[in-house]
């Protein structure tokens, strides 16, 4: 992947969407862009991370973690790529069958499963992780002990290895809703007495890494992992457990177009720390999510107002709390990087006119805390400008927020050909071509989301 040719590309795309009416004046000021070819190299970057330090013929699926970006044909493109689905509700499992993932590629994560969804991933032979002792007795009432388990099963432990610098974000602190807390006294004990007592439970499942996470303390809680899969297997006598779980969470650098840390630096930490993951005696799964997407996507959002209060330039754009939800309430945690464009599309730069501004960039939330970026020096944003949120491919325009019923912005897939009709890596003189992925929400689907059907049902008669 290279951050530089994804940032030509960017630009191609944000001019294209307006000459081509995917932005307008009135009725859809705000649209989302993605990277096909982004997407494409990230999966292949992964994939041959992994590749590089496995051994021969080593079992590695990596799935991607729908909650990422829960939408059916980014899912089917993943699929294409060799990725498969690690779901966390109904919802999410229901998209990844409607991209037409297979069982063997999907696993299930969540802390809260009913009877219902883990009956439902048995029957379809989905992997499942068990979050903690309730739910192994649940599935206890659903697996025969005689016969083979339907599905793969795995247990989720907490090597509580502590957190990054986001806490909400963080995985394997002490008290984390998530797993088997390992270090609580008599855990580790159960955990081995679980396995020796359920032939069936072959997987063992850690995650303990998100935005915020040093790969070295990722390392640190795969090794964990690893060394319980190994003391697993000495109590039982067998190498009862074949696969590990290490879930994904590789951090994504915000601030510039550089991809970095890479999955080949993770792949290749992993393995000096931990030899024996890739010694081909385990199977290996992933979940990345934000790593794979988030440096392919842009939200691009017209401004509409250009205003000043109390000294300070406000530019009133249509992209906020409903798109970037994190961004507007935890701004520390989460800043995005806003680059500014022309009313045609083209990018405004700091000696152009208007001269670099610091100034907030607004959203059109009802609310005075809904900013994108605060106090940030930019190129002067005007009337009919584009403001462009960069690095939002995860997390942001594909799980909107609903607040003051603000429609979902349309989504569209884009591709930059050349001459030949060949994707351009950096997009020089290519041609934009856009797809439809999602919609644009239209006035009437607001309706009908909000119980338009029924605006008698409260009525005394």
């Amino acid at each position: 992947m290279d951050g530089s040719a994804i940032a030509a590309r960017r630009d191609l795309a944000v001019r294209a969407a307006v000459e081509q009416g995917l932005v307008t004046e009135d009725r859809h000021p705000i649209a989302a862009l993605l990277d096909v070819r982004a997407i494409r190299e990230a999966a292949h970057a992964l994939r041959t991370a992994f590749e590089n330090v496995a051994a021969p013929g080593q079992d590695v699926l990596h799935t991607f973690a729908v909650k990422a970006a829960s939408l059916v044909p980014v899912l089917r493109l993943l699929a294409d790529e060799g990725i498969g689905c690690e779901v966390a509700s109904p919802g999410e499992l229901a998209l990844a069958r409607a991209a037409g993932v297979p069982a063997a590629q999907t696993v299930l994560d969540s802390p809260a499963k009913t009877v219902s969804e883990l009956r439902e991933a048995l029957t379809l032979g989905i992997a499942l992780n068990a979050d903690n002792p309730s739910e192994l007795a649940r599935l206890d009432e659903l697996i025969d002990p005689d016969l083979p388990s339907p599905s793969p099963v795995g247990l989720r432990v907490n090597p509580q290895i502590g957190g990054g610098s986001i806490g909400a974000m963080s995985t394997a602190t002490a008290t984390s809703k998530f797993g088997v807390a390992l270090d609580d006294p008599g855990a580790r004990e159960w955990v081995v007495r679980a396995y020796r007592e359920r032939p069936w439970l072959t997987r063992l499942h850690s995650h303990v890494g998100s935005q915020g996470m040093p790969l070295e303390l990722m390392a640190e809680g795969a090794r964990a992992t690893y060394e319980l899969a190994e003391e697993i297997n000495a109590a039982v006598g067998r190498r009862q457990v074949d696969t590990l779980d290490l879930g994904g969470g590789l951090p994504v650098n915000f601030d510039s177009d550089e991809i970095t840390p890479s999955f080949d630096e993770y792949a290749r930490l992993l393995a000096a720390a931990v030899p024996g993951l890739f010694d081909g005696r385990y199977g290996i799964v992933t979940e990345f999510g934000r790593a794979l997407l988030a440096k392919a996507g842009t939200v691009l959002a017209r401004v509409e107002y250009a205003k000043s209060a109390g000294g300070r330039s406000i530019a009133v754009t249509h992209a906020g709390a409903q798109i970037a939800v994190r961004t507007v309430f935890t701004p520390e945690a989460w800043p995005l990087r806003v680059a500014a464009y022309d009313a045609a599309g083209e990018p405004k730069t700091a000696d152009g006119p208007g001269g670099t501004v610091v100034q907030d960039v607004a959203g059109p939330c009802c609310f005075a805390g809904d900013l994108v970026a605060r106090e940030r020096p930019l190129p002067r944003l005007g009337e009919g400008d584009y403001a462009a949120l960069l690095d939002t491919g995860a997390y942001y325009f594909s799980n909107p927020f609903g607040y003051n019923s603000l429609p979902r912005p349309g989504i569209y897939g884009f591709t930059v050909t050349g001459a030949r009709d060949e994707p351009a890596a950096d997009g020089a003189g290519g041609e934009v071509r856009f797809v439809p992925v999602r919609e644009p929400q239209s006035l009437a689907d607001i309706v009908a989301d909000s119980g338009g059907e029924q605006r008698d049902a409260l009525r005394e008669e």
